[in-house]
């Protein structure tokens, strides 16, 4: 059932996922983000002062987008457009942005220039891009951005002969919605980039683990196939010994040694057809089992002598589960966890009826922390020690000890994702404080149907 190899390979490979990761931008996305602030710029530039007649520095403006457009030209000619970044590296590229933003508004009126607003795209990249610590830098350049060039700017340019005098209330009211704006967009865009970047590589860690289950089931068919194939030669081979034996006198000593080599072809025969007998399999996706058998089987690996399994089925007659890889390794890391933490007994209780197949898992443990019940059934949320996952931006391996089973936050995040697509409810409760409580629901005929369950996309 455990497949800690595997979860240890993802979390090693998870800086594909996480925001603290290096490598995740692309140079030439953020050229191109640059290119169209640059074009947008210029446009705004030419329209405002030729076409409303808004007299601009034009000099110190176009300079200040020249010296982007440099950059990225530098940019293009130094590294391969598929070239991809640090973290260190992408907060320079965003800084920089900041500043020459800063510049512009800074000969253009301040915060009382309306692209004021423009101040927001850096600062959401960098959230949803960067880690925490970087992603504060760059809030917190532009806030200090913000803040100086709504105290030092040049006039904000008007039609000549007029002028415009915004009360200093209201500028501080610009300069509080930027904060506001600046800081909202920054937690929002970093929250949610975080999120789904954990369900991301949680999600990987369960299709990895459930691959390997289906590699297994895939021994099925292939016992199949296999008993197809050899039945015809050992058929030639039993009917080759049977004639020997038939030919030998009594008193032969090759006798007793061609009766055996026919028993011993029969034996294999009749493996052979049970393997081939899809029902009969105890390996493959299409195997059948009654519902205290399927329990029996997985709860075997984890009966010792610290922990008694009890199993426990009220109702009859007993449902023919199907006996999927979804199933199997759901249940058996639901179990292998209660193990892991009962003093001394799990239960498994099961109730059939005619609308609905239930089952309980429950140990006599300390039950689930108070401070991660909230948040049972996300990746990497744990109560075993070495817990990164509770609050942390930053979820990717510091240690050795992410290759150990302890601390990962998988087990029930996996489980629940697993039988969930076999079509179950699952809820995880501490009743009465006393050890933990999973409780999972089947609709009749979602495991026990005359077809397997089917994965659903949702």
């Amino acid at each position: 059932m455990r497949t800690v190899s595997e979860i240890a390979a993802i979390r090693e490979r998870q800086p594909r996922f996480l925001p603290a990761a290096r490598g995740r931008v692309r140079l030439r996305t953020l050229c191109n983000l640059r290119w169209l602030a640059i074009a947008g710029q210029s446009a705004a530039l030419f329209l405002v002062d030729f076409g409303f007649n808004y007299r601009l520095p034009l000099l110190g403006c176009l300079l200040a987008i020249g010296i982007s457009a440099l950059l990225n030209v530098v940019l293009s000619f130094t590294y391969p457009p598929s070239h991809r970044l640090s973290n260190r590296d992408v907060t320079f590229y965003l800084a920089f942005d900041v500043l020459q933003l800063a510049a512009l508004l800074y000969l253009t009126g301040g915060i009382e220039n309306p692209f004021a607003l423009m101040f927001l795209a850096p600062v959401a990249i960098a959230a949803a891009t960067l880690d925490l610590i970087n992603t504060i830098i760059l809030a917190g350049l532009a806030l200090g951005s913000v803040t100086l060039i709504s105290i030092f700017h040049r006039p904000l340019p008007w039609a000549q002969g007029d002028s415009v005098a915004l009360p200093q209330l209201y500028q501080a009211g610009i300069w509080a919605s930027l904060v506001i704006g600046l800081g909202f967009t920054t937690i929002y865009a970093w929250r949610i980039a975080s999120e789904v970047a954990r369900m991301s590589a949680g999600l990987a860690a369960t299709q990895l683990a459930l691959a390997r289950e289906h590699r297994l089931a895939a021994l099925g068919a292939l016992a199949t196939a296999a008993a197809h194939e050899l039945g015809t030669p050992l058929g030639t081979i039993a009917v080759v010994a049977r004639e020997l034996e038939r030919s030998l006198p009594p008193d032969s000593a090759d006798l007793e040694d061609v009766r055996l080599l026919r028993a011993q072809a029969e034996r294999c025969r009749a493996i052979l057809s049970k393997l081939a007998d899809p029902q009969q399999a105890s390996l493959g996706p299409t195997a059948r089992l009654p519902l205290g058998a399927l329990l029996e089987e997985i709860v075997a690996p984890y009966r010792g002598e610290d922990v008694e399994i009890d199993v426990e089925i009220e109702g009859s007659p007993q449902p023919q589960v199907w006996r999927v890889p979804e199933l199997v390794h759901g249940l058996g890391n639901l179990i292998e966890n209660a193990t892991d933490f009962a003093r001394s007994h799990v239960r498994l209780h099961a109730t059939v009826d005619a609308a609905r197949i239930a089952l309980v898992v429950e140990d006599d443990g300390p039950g689930f922390a108070p401070e991660i019940f909230e948040r049972i059934g996300e990746p990497y949320v744990t109560s075993r020690p070495g817990n990164h996952a509770l609050g942390e931006s930053e979820i990717g391996p510091k240690d050795d000890a992410f290759a150990q089973h302890e601390g990962m936050g998988l087990g029930f995040f996996i489980a629940k994702t697993l039988l969930e697509q076999t079509g179950a409810v699952v809820k995880a409760t501490n009743p009465d404080r006393k050890g933990a409580r999973i409780a999972m629901t089947w609709p009749r005929g979602a495991i026990d149907g005359n077809d397997p369950p089917q994965p659903r996309e949702d």
